[in-house]
């Protein structure tokens, strides 16, 4: 569907909808952070940890969404938000590069715990069904912020399947060392990220809507950020 093209109200109802997934995910991501910082202490878990702090960086993405979103007109916010979100994505690959090293350098003398496997396998379950509702209301939307900040949701699935398998791997074989390395390969995928919504790369996901009726453009997100690109 061409953007330029939703009704009044589709667009009203699409930006609450934005809305309200982004109070969503920072209400998840408070109590999972709260969860994990307090099983990795328990636990001497680095892994646990970084992933707590992991958890607060997702909160402050959807809180960058809930910032744009509660303007009137939220498009013109879009490209201050990106730059935001681009941000987070930093501050992510920053918290699991230090997590991922002190883990290395600690020689992983955690202890099991269930309750970071339980709060990991709960994780893989929300995630996923946050970034579908994302991507399909930022695509219709034509927000390049809402499709920023479904990637940021996904880089923490990813994150929850990483510590997953590190605990389970830490408390049956005692690999310590499997965490922390993918870990690292996420973290620079973070940084790839955050350099694109710092650039607005995101727009492509938008361009690639069908062409508006608008002389010489193409579809385009909110904000008119793949404006002039042409045909």
């Amino acid at each position: 569907m061409n953007v330029s093209l939703l009704p009044p109200e589709r667009r009203a109802a699409l930006s609450r909808r934005s809305l309200w997934l982004a109070y969503a995910t920072a209400g998840y991501n408070l109590l999972e952070g709260l969860v994990a910082l307090a099983a990795g202490t328990a636990a001497s878990s680095t892994a646990l940890i970084g992933f707590g702090l992991d958890s607060f960086v997702e909160v402050s993405s959807a809180a960058v969404v809930i910032w744009q979103f509660r303007s009137r007109v939220p498009e013109e916010r879009e490209r201050v938000a990106l730059r935001l979100i681009g941000v987070s994505f930093f501050a992510l690959a920053a918290w699991v590069t230090v997590d991922a090293a002190r883990s290395l350098l600690a020689g992983g003398d955690a202890d099991a715990s269930p309750v970071g496997i339980g709060l990991a396998v709960a994780s893989l379950v929300v995630m996923p069904l946050l970034v579908a509702a994302k991507r399909h209301t930022g695509r219709e939307l034509g927000s390049a912020t809402v499709l920023a900040d479904s990637t940021q949701t996904m880089l923490c699935t990813y994150l929850s399947a990483v510590l997953l398998a590190g605990l389970v791997l830490n408390a049956l074989w005692g690999w310590s060392w499997a965490d922390p390395i993918a870990a690292l390969v996420i973290a620079g995928v973070a940084v790839k990220e955050g350099v694109a919504a710092w650039r607005g790369e995101h727009c492509d996901d938008c361009a690639s809507l069908p062409v508006s009726d608008a002389p010489g453009g193409r579809g385009s997100c909110a904000d008119g950020c793949c404006a002039d690109e042409t045909v």
